[in-house]
């Protein structure tokens, strides 16, 4: 897919965005309650608690080597946007460490500062991810594993961070060390969500006596497509056809109307869709 000069200002402003948000729940909520962080992001905490070491800096330094990595895999879309993510939320904690002489000092709740570090720190990565970018470090390690195994990117963060942790109890403390293990948990939810949440809809699989007729109805009510797969009932061996759609959350009530209206005795199976793309979700019907 290729971008306008304008769609490639506005995901750069997204990224600026994403970096500051970020940098808010380390400079406000982390550090000045000691918390610690996953990735790379927690070996400049720890440094920066050790040596004095600006995390800002440091995150710089040890994301280097890893460019070149990134620049193969990735591709040079996402290059770019790792460069300007990573350019990012190195100064925008920079610029962000006078933050709480100007807003005060945050909450003495440990447990608050740790779930408010989690969420805004993921959701600053989260918007950064959802342009295609990454802030470095884990993050690039994250894609990567993402693209060839289809691990979600909260799921591997939350696994590399996890080692970072348990290194830092010798620095912080075990009770630190808990504290930031809820830090990011959290962040690895509110990242998934950022990442795929905003696009969840509703799948539903649907057995029925009548499915042609079902299908044409639930298209012109509904406005939906409809998929109509071949199946066969384990007991019975019946051939049967089975549909297949997928509407939005708002949408799924008036489809089990629909549904019971058209067959009472309908079976219907309903799960999430994370992220769905194509005609009536990513672009018009």
């Amino acid at each position: 897919m290729k971008f306008t000069g304008i769609e490639h200002a506005r995901n750069i402003f997204l990224i600026f965005l994403g970096a500051f948000i970020f940098s808010v729940g380390i400079n406000y909520f982390a550090i000045p309650s000691q918390l610690a962080e996953g990735g790379f992001t927690g070996i400049s905490l720890l440094l920066y608690y050790a040596f004095g070491w600006s995390p800002g800096l440091v995150i710089l330094v040890l994301n280097i080597p890893l460019l070149f990595i990134g620049y193969r895999v990735l591709g040079k879309r996402t290059f770019f946007y790792t460069l300007v993510g990573i350019g990012a939320s190195s100064l925008m904690l920079e610029l962000t460490v006078p933050i709480v002489k100007l807003w005060g000092a945050p909450p003495k709740d440990l447990l608050l500062c740790a779930l408010y570090t989690g969420v805004l720190v993921g959701a600053g990565l989260g918007m950064i991810f959802r342009i295609g970018g990454t802030t470095g470090g884990v993050d690039i390690i994250a894609r990567i594993v993402q693209k060839y195994f289809g691990w979600s990117i909260g799921r591997t963060m939350f696994l590399f961070d996890f080692a970072v942790i348990a290194s830092s109890v010798f620095l912080i403390g075990l009770d630190m060390a808990m504290y930031t293990l809820v830090t990011v948990f959290i962040g690895a939810q509110v990242v998934d969500f950022v990442v795929e949440g905003l696009n969840a809809s509703k799948a539903a699989t649907i057995i029925t006596n009548h499915p042609q007729e079902l299908a044409r109805t639930i298209t012109q009510k509904m406005n939906r497509g409809v998929t109509i797969l071949n199946g066969k009932g384990g007991y019975t061996g019946h051939e049967k056809e089975v549909l297949y759609v997928v509407v939005g959350p708002n949408e799924l009530p008036k489809l089990k109307d629909t549904v019971t209206q058209h067959d009472p005795y309908a079976f219907v199976v309903v799960h999430d869709a994370k992220d769905v793309l194509g005609e009536g979700f990513t672009y018009g019907k």
